[in-house]
């Protein structure tokens, strides 16, 4: 195992990995911007290192300034968590090149999967099914791009090849729109993701969002932890996710899980990651993969027992997968609610100081965040403050406690989407489960 790492990250997946750390005897090594130094794991890393200003760009995406920090501690490894520089291939190959391990994938396999149209064309290889579409960019031929559509169906998609995180895509369901959306979405792509490559998609109009978690290790073997649904989602952001999807038979977990281990053999990939997919009338429908530990893992650790972030750290060390596919169980249900400081009718960021905070607690409840009494929460970064994850035996069960956990938890002095969790909670539809990714922007009159 390694003796010291660095977590190139903040707020409370930082703290996580520490916590992972700290379990198996790794010394911590924080950076952190001059508006973080008083985060709660700076604050228990064995070393801190500041790696500049407030702004995102001149610290936690400064790729000199992380490895130089990993070089003047002596570190061995870095963990880029989520977000940031974690899915940043150049970042993966700079930190190899300076003599580091990262804590992920390597940089070929970021490379790949990172281009929504060579990833696309490596899960169709693998036998996992795809949306119907192109899967090549599309040129500047009108007349070809129109006659695509046309053979797709309306409405179609347009996807930014470089894209993320719910951006870079439009939606068109007449011929007349069609050309606009296309060059619309090169010039966003090209000016947000610095890649002007899009693709079409045929646009599925009532699916849900299920993901499923892998491990892969570097001795060939591979694994699923099962699937998460993910569907309860504010313009492409999610709110709420759980474990396992409601509704999903084990006959089909067990088809489209073991086509993502093998996926992950096929294409030599390393780590934790994240298979997303459409679902829609019975049918999976990959979309893209994350190369890098996902917000919502603690749904999957709650219900299969399993330390996701442990594992990674044991990986990157050589070590092969801690356990084979056949011991993976899924026991129980776990919902988790993301808290973000935010007001819940307006959603927008609300920063500030934290004058009260109390974390709920009882059978089932799990609370990761990095908040605390007095402390100030940054305009810079994020709104997301924290999670809130309940197990239950049952996913009733788990509702009834992620009611009470948020009944019991106070976040004064800033506004928080505690009050929209809790509505979402006594939602009569999502008692029932299985509600698509367009169902609580249509309850909230935003679709």
């Amino acid at each position: 195992m390694f003796d010291k790492i660095v977590i190139a990250n903040r707020g409370e997946i930082a703290l996580r990995i520490l916590r992972a750390c700290r379990e198996l005897g790794v010394k911590v090594v924080a950076v952190h911007s001059e508006a973080d130094r008083d985060l709660k794991h700076v604050r228990l890393a064995d070393e801190s290192v500041c790696i500049g200003p407030a702004a995102s760009a001149d610290s936690y995406l400064n790729i000199p300034a992380i490895i130089s920090a990993a070089e003047v501690t002596d570190a061995e490894a870095i963990h880029p968590g989520y977000g940031f520089l974690s899915e940043n291939a150049d970042f993966a190959e700079k930190v190899k090149q300076s003599g580091f391990v990262f804590i992920g994938p390597n940089a070929e396999t970021i490379r790949l999967m990172g281009d929504k149209i060579s990833a696309k064309n490596a899960m169709i290889a693998a036998g996992i099914p795809c949306v119907p579409g192109n899967n090549d960019p599309l040129s500047d031929d009108n007349k070809k791009n129109l006659k695509l559509a046309q053979k797709i169906g309306y409405p179609v998609i347009i996807k930014a090849a470089g894209g993320g995180g719910g951006r870079g895509m439009r939606t068109v369901h007449t011929e007349a729109a069609l050309l606009n959306a296309i060059a619309m979405t090169k010039a966003e792509a090209g000016s947000a993701f610095g890649n002007p490559t899009v693709y079409m998609e045929k646009f599925l109009e009532d699916p849900r969002h299920i993901e499923f978690q892998v491990m892969a290790d570097a001795h060939g073997n591979a694994i699923h932890l099962g699937e998460r649904d993910c569907s309860m989602q504010r313009r492409h952001q999610k709110v709420v996710e759980e474990a396992p999807a409601p509704g999903i038979t084990e006959e089909q977990r067990r088809f489209i899980g073991e086509r993502c281990a093998k996926a992950c053999i096929d294409i030599g990939y390393l780590g934790a990651g994240t298979f997303e997919f459409l679902y829609e009338k019975g049918e999976f429908y990959f979309i893209e993969m994350n190369t890098r530990v996902q917000v919502e893992h603690p749904v999957t650790e709650m219900v299969t027992g399993f330390d996701i972030v442990k594992e990674q750290l044991r990986i990157a060390c050589g070590e092969p997968l801690s356990l084979t596919q056949d011991q993976v169980k899924i026991q129980g249900h776990a919902i988790e609610c993301r808290l973000n400081a935010e007001d819940p009718r307006t959603f927008m960021p609300c920063p500030g100081i934290i004058d009260q905070f109390h974390m709920p607690g009882g059978p089932g409840i799990r609370c990761e965040t990095h908040i605390y009494n007095g402390y100030k929460v940054p305009p810079y970064y994020d709104s997301m403050i924290g999670k809130l994850i309940a197990h239950g035996e049952t996913r009733k069960s788990a509702i009834a406690r992620m009611n009470t956990a948020l009944s019991e938890i106070i976040i004064d002095g800033i506004k928080t989407n505690i009050p929209l969790q809790q509505d979402i909670m006594n939602d009569s539809a999502f008692a029932t489960g299985g509600q698509n990714i367009h169902y609580l922007e249509k309850k909230l009159g935003i679709y």
